[in-house]
């Protein structure tokens, strides 16, 4: 099955495989030959199964070749990084195409953004705050909007958003094109549903009932000690065919004290949480998407922005506060069919927490296994060489660099995966390698 199959136009099917990516996924496959058709859709999907392709490509396919002037599409997403995400996919399928696309979302300057609406952009990506904040100031319409789209509504729902996506739907036209996408379909998200949209379909990408625990993930969960944490994290990232790794954290503070530790030990680390500026953020993510930096420390506000194919692990420095967050976080990792690995830590102090979310996914760990930083059964899990430690012998590290959005790190010369690429530039300037396949967003972050 190509995209061609699927009725996509020529122009956007080459701008896909110029990219390599060539075969649809079972959501696209699904959700592109109705979405052209007009019918208003509900997604269920997790995360990562291509959905952005599911709806962008018909989205973009409706505006026409060279669409007149003026926001004719809307998508709104949960999370600054989330919009930037698809505004990268959007503009990919755009790139044969007249079309403009803008991504809307705070923690950015006003200017570029309003810029961008007065050069007649067509496809507005945003997040609900801003977009409703330059709608107010009357520097954003939405009255010529043909298709809305309204992404990951259960993340909205978490975050408290949906009054505000209540208030988005009602400023656009009632005779609209509506897609709905969402990992889950809570009871609010069913009532935003029939209230704002024609007559759905509703298209599932799998079981409702499948959980992440799928065979390309080992899932591995330790009773750590808080003071052991850092050594335990250190040989990790010394493991066997160990990539590029990402490490959630409950706090700002503790993702910000984490990656300072790690480049301390010899590591290439970044991180992404609130205390950092948008810019500063976007930076470290494109280090990261790059390979300048193989370890990214996110706090969960950052979790479903962190789009990239080649995590091998995600590690669980606290425990997650449920199971959806925990399908959330571990999503990073296993994507387009590759095998992943997830580490969870959890404190004696929230084993209660662990044993409602393995009842909720059913995992089969109801009681962690008490693990420290030299138990032979952690090593073995891990595939970590005999006699690694916790830290980059210092003849291995190269002198501190300054770099953005995070502490000057070390350069590693890893014995057990290819070390992070460095050079001196501003990240901000850096490009993510061109993708071979497509990215995944996985969840139920």
């Amino acid at each position: 099955m190509k995209f061609s199959d699927l009725g996509i136009e020529t122009d956007m099917v080459e701008a896909l495989a110029s990219k390599g990516i060539i075969e649809p996924f079972p959501i696209q496959e699904q959700t592109i030959p109705i979405a052209l058709t007009g019918q208003d859709i509900i997604g269920q999907a997790k995360t990562g199964t291509g959905k952005t392709f599911g709806f962008g490509l018909p989205l973009v396919q409706a505006l026409g070749l060279t669409p007149e002037p003026g926001v004719q599409a809307l998508i709104v997403v949960p999370t600054r990084e989330l919009a930037v995400q698809v505004t990268e996919d959007i503009v990919l399928a755009t790139s044969n195409r007249a079309t403009s696309v803008v991504a809307i979302y705070g923690g950015k300057a006003y200017e570029g953004q309003i810029d961008a609406l007065k050069a007649g952009a067509q496809i507005v990506v945003g997040t609900p705050g801003r977009l409703l904040d330059l709608a107010s100031q009357r520097l954003l319409s939405f009255a010529g909007v043909k298709v809305m789209v309204l992404d990951e509504a259960d993340k909205m729902l978490d975050l408290g958003f949906l009054p505000d996506v209540e208030k988005l739907f009602s400023q656009t036209p009632a005779q609209r094109h509506t897609m709905l996408f969402s990992a889950t379909m809570p009871g609010p998200v069913v009532t935003l549903a029939r209230r704002f949209m024609n007559k759905p379909i509703h298209i599932r990408a799998t079981s409702p009932d499948e959980s992440i625990t799928q065979a390309n993930i080992k899932h591995f969960v330790y009773r750590a000690h808080a003071l052991d944490k850092d050594e335990v994290i250190g040989r990790i990232l010394q493991a066997e065919g160990r990539g590029k790794t990402v490490i959630f954290t409950r706090t700002k503070r503790a993702a910000a004290r984490l990656m300072d530790e790690l480049n301390d030990r010899g590591f290439v680390a970044g991180a992404v949480h609130g205390d950092l500026s948008q810019d500063a953020r976007e930076r470290a993510m494109a280090r990261f998407k790059a390979g300048k930096i193989d370890v990214l420390i996110a706090t969960d506000v950052a979790a479903r922005g962190i789009d990239v194919d080649d995590v091998t692990h995600v590690i669980n420095h606290t425990i997650p506060e449920d199971d959806k967050a925990y399908l959330h976080r571990v999503g990073r990792t296993g994507r387009a069919g590759k095998t992943g690995i997830a580490v969870t830590f959890v404190d004696w102090d929230d084993l209660h927490k662990w044993a409602l979310i393995n009842k909720a996914l059913e995992m089969g760990i109801p009681e962690p296994v008490e693990t420290y930083s030299s138990s032979p059964h952690f090593m073995s899990d891990l595939n970590i060489p005999e006699g690694s430690k916790g830290r980059l012998s210092a003849s291995s590290a190269a002198p501190k660099e300054k770099r953005a959005g995070s502490a000057a790190p070390r350069r590693a010369s890893q014995p057990t995966h290819k070390p992070a690429a460095r050079d001196t530039k501003d990240a901000g300037s850096a490009s993510a390698r061109p993708r071979t396949r497509q990215r995944r967003r996985t969840t139920s972050s």
